[in-house]
């Protein structure tokens, strides 16, 4: 694959923005922003988003409903916020507000340079919108620190925002022509769509531990080497998603039935002929599963199957 490509899941973090945490305590500075027709406001419904003419909406903040006001932060120069608003009083008709996922394959250049942005945005929406009591007294939370802090009425303690690490993995065996992935689906996908095994990291357990666990509890397969391939925002709901590599020392396949229906070893060769006839259809967006298919195949995904 040429150096010069960039990896389908870069593109969520090519243009981080400057997050400005000393201004989230500067109300001076904050009251300042909200009334600057120069900043763009992003306004989220619970968690959802609405697109307007295919595109993410970013408006003056005279245009931005009454809401929770999240700091986001900086890029080329301008402030960017968001307005949390209860799905019950977001404008418009319920049906145009949609979950981030159901755009993230559709983004135009112009979005995917503010994905940071939208990722930082709804990482914090999920976050705000199912938070509501004191996990310690049960006492009711109040925003602060510009929607980057929670503090019970009660008992006064702090709440920060939660990431749960999530390992997504493209694990090998064989050499050469021979050289084969593992792959599997989910009962509740599509027909015929298929993806790299991901899973959750447990209290008390490395990264490559939970590779080695998850891929072994999912599909009975061993896992010996793991390396480090990249890592991906994902907060859907409040995920870090990150991605390895790994060979295996089995490859006798037993799916565990309840989260994988079925997995199985494709060369590039198969893999290949299977997407292009339509069989299968593997990643081929933003996601870092598709980076990991990717990276393992040698050079960019073609065809109908790649989607």
């Amino acid at each position: 694959m040429s150096a010069e490509r960039t990896l389908p899941h870069v593109a969520l973090s090519a243009h981080a923005h400057n997050r400005l945490g000393l201004r989230r305590t500067d109300d001076a500075w904050l009251s300042a922003r909200t009334t600057d027709p120069a900043t763009r406001v992003l306004v989220v419904a619970g968690n959802r988003l609405r697109p307007v003419d295919g595109a993410i909406a970013w408006v003056p903040p005279a245009e931005a409903p009454d809401g929770d006001t999240i700091l986001l932060g900086e890029q080329d120069g301008v402030v960017h916020l968001a307005v949390l608003v209860a799905p019950d009083d977001a404008p418009g008709e319920p049906e145009e507000w949609v979950p981030l996922r159901s755009v993230l394959g559709v983004l135009s250049d112009d979005d995917l340079a503010q994905a940071p942005l939208l990722m930082h945005a709804i990482g914090l929406a999920e976050w705000h919108h199912a938070t509501r009591f004191c996990p310690r007294c049960g006492g009711d939370l109040v925003s602060r620190a510009a929607g980057h802090e929670m503090r019970c009425t009660s008992c006064d303690r702090a709440q920060f925002p939660r990431t749960d690490p999530a390992v997504i993995m493209a694990i090998t065996h064989g050499d050469g022509d021979d050289e084969a992935i593992l792959l599997g689906r989910n009962a509740a996908w599509p027909q015929g769509r298929w993806s790299t095994l991901a899973g959750f990291c447990e209290p008390g357990e490395t990264l490559e531990d939970t590779v080695r666990r998850e891929v072994h509890e999912e599909v009975g397969v061993r896992v010996g080497e793991v390396r480090y391939f990249g890592s991906q925002p994902w907060p859907l709901p409040a995920s870090l998603m990150l991605g390895f590599t790994g060979r295996s020392t089995t490859t006798d396949i037993d799916v565990d039935g309840a989260e994988i229906e079925e997995a199985r070893w494709w060369t590039r060769a198969q893999l290949e002929a299977a997407a292009r006839s339509g069989e299968i259809v593997v990643p081929r967006n933003v996601s870092i599963s598709s980076s990991l298919i990717e990276t393992w195949f040698g050079r960019p995904l073609t065809g109908p199957g790649w989607e």
